[in-house]
């Protein structure tokens, strides 16, 4: 990719991220070795689960999205765009898909830059320019140049290992009757699981935050225009907030959109997968002015 000085504050809150949800995770097996309670059944459960979404969540989430992959000469500018923003990250050309739906948004998925797709819906054509258009799909591009998918993936394991066991807590928690040291280590595993699923929550969405912050500085470096980025976001954003259902029911697929498909209802930043749109653009102004130095 084009160069720009590293970012060291972004970098060390993404690596601050990480190293919290190590510590947690290490405390949560920690506590599950020592309890013995089925530690490795729920491992095996969980851990194909996480295999299954490693290797077909692209699938699933394009069929989900009702999303279809271009064929070779469709969209021909659509897909020479992309494939020129892949040429300058220096990764394989992404599949280029197309929903088609009102709601301006894009996203990307695959598990590695080899098994990556790109897909814009109808309503963000519509709506952009063919240089905001560019800066969406180079943001895009660093997401699949970072790994952004599999990196949230692994990031998300064992928080899913948490939920697994705060859910499935009421199928195997004794309750009276049973031997006493058996039930404190069975409700300690649940506390502690409620505890590691809560904490883990807030700090995979900051890391997402932090990704797509990445993102946004990938987009500005490929493009060397962050203010086309900043007038795509706001339109984006605009649109998101007009009354309307399209991609909003799907909640889990909020952290792969560009712009979160949410309204004025949306949640504090601290429960989204998304910086605000202010710290966004105050982002890219100051990357703007290192661009134009």
């Amino acid at each position: 990719m084009r160069r720009l000085r590293p970012d060291i504050g972004l970098n060390l809150r993404m690596t601050f991220a990480i190293v919290l949800l190590a510590a947690l995770y290490l405390l949560f097996v920690a506590v599950l070795l020592r309890a013995g309670i089925g530690f490795l059944g729920i491992v095996v459960i969980a851990g194909g689960l996480l295999l299954v979404q490693y290797y077909f969540s692209d699938q699933l989430i394009l069929a989900t999205m009702g999303a279809r992959i271009l064929r070779p000469g469709e969209e021909p500018e659509l897909q020479d765009m992309v494939g020129r923003l892949a040429q300058l990250a220096d990764i394989p050309q992404s599949k280029v898909a197309i929903v088609r739906t009102d709601m301006p948004n894009a996203f990307a998925t695959g598990r590695n830059p080899h098994h990556a797709v790109v897909a814009v819906t109808t309503g963000l054509l519509q709506r952009l320019t063919g240089p905001e258009v560019e800066a969406v799909l180079a943001h895009e591009i660093t997401h699949v140049h970072n790994r952004d998918m599999a990196l949230m993936t692994m990031a998300s394991f064992f928080a899913t290992v948490a939920s697994y066991i705060v859910q499935m807590a009421f199928w195997f928690m004794p309750f009276g009757g049973g031997d006493r040291d058996e039930e404190r280590n069975v409700l300690l595993v649940y506390l502690v699981s409620f505890v590691v699923w809560i904490i883990s929550f807030f700090l995979i969405r900051a890391f997402s935050r932090y990704r797509e912050y990445a993102a946004d500085r990938g987009s500005a470096i490929l493009t060397g225009q962050p203010s086309q980025l900043m007038s795509a976001l706001v339109k984006l954003h605009n649109a998101s907030r007009i009354p309307r259902r399209d991609l909003r029911h799907a909640d889990t697929l909020q952290a792969l959109f560009i712009m979160p498909a949410v309204g004025k209802g949306s949640l504090y930043e601290l429960f989204q997968t998304h910086p605000t749109l202010e710290h966004r653009l105050e982002h890219l102004r100051r990357l703007e002015q290192e661009i134009n130095r």
